[in-house]
């Protein structure tokens, strides 16, 4: 393979890494919690954007259960987020996991 070969290649996924950070930055997951009462939204940079909070998911004497519930919806999204991510970069670099990526 000849250095311009290499250079082209290198600058392509460049741009496709340019990209897939500008997807990730515009898309956006749930994650939710106790039957959707909770839910948390985040960007597909791993940021918490929402939660949402169904008044029935309120109850003053049980404030554990909430906090629970809005713990598992966030690691629920930011876990879509992540998987998203990997994905896309995924589809980039065939696969090959890169430092910070």
């Amino acid at each position: 393979m000849s250095m311009a070969n290499l250079q082209r290649m290198a600058q392509q996924m460049q741009r496709d890494m340019a990209r897939v950070q500008a997807e990730l930055d515009a898309a956006v997951v749930e994650g939710s919690a106790g039957g959707g009462v909770v839910r948390a939204t985040a960007s597909g940079r791993q940021e918490v954007l929402a939660i949402v909070i169904d008044p029935s998911a309120v109850d003053p004497d049980d404030v554990e259960m909430l906090q629970d519930l809005v713990l598992t919806a966030v690691n629920d999204a930011l876990r879509a987020s992540r998987e998203m991510a990997e994905q896309k970069m995924a589809a980039v670099t065939g696969g090959l996991r890169l430092p910070g990526m």
